[in-house]
């Protein structure tokens, strides 16, 4: 229980203290937000964030139904300890112990997605990396970018 505390207040830290260095970092005159000043890390680490943040109600919804199933199955398929969409009107909640483990498996869940996509992002880095320096000398490199960019907008952006 107490790890989990510290596990999760650190987490918290941690993505207060990146929002906080992103925001420091920004124009303080400019409406939108741009990422182009920012190191490579800081960019993960909000990509990070977002994936963590985004996956958090599906890893929840999923740990609760996968909690509800094992206690199901542990008291002898008593219907009264059915998973949430089979559950009776009179079925028994889930002790505090259970919800906190539910929100601890939740959020490590959503971590564990949040470092699967980084592990990914990078690996396309590095694989894109390799084949930029296997190129021969003298050939040409092609970037692609969107047809307007915010100031090349035609109409001035209207």
């Amino acid at each position: 229980m107490r790890r989990m505390k510290a596990f999760l207040f650190f987490g918290v830290l941690l993505c207060c203290v990146s929002s906080f260095a992103l925001h420091a970092q920004s124009t303080a005159g400019s409406a939108e937000f741009d990422m182009t000043g920012f190191p490579l890390w800081a960019k993960d680490l909000r990509r990070g964030e977002i994936v963590a943040l985004g996956s958090f109600p599906f890893a929840f919804f999923f740990a609760n139904f996968g909690i509800d199933t094992y206690r199901f199955l542990t008291h002898n398929y008593d219907t009264r300890y059915a998973p949430w969409p089979f559950a009776p009107a009179a079925s028994i909640e889930q002790t505090q112990s259970e919800k906190f483990r539910t929100l601890g498996i939740a959020a490590g869940g959503a971590i564990v997605i949040a470092l699967v996509d980084y592990a990914i992002v990078r690996y396309k880095r590095s694989r894109e990396q390799v084949e930029l320096r296997d190129l021969p000398d003298g050939t040409p490199i092609i970037i692609r970018r969107p047809l307007y960019e915010e100031d090349d907008t035609p109409n001035g952006g209207n």
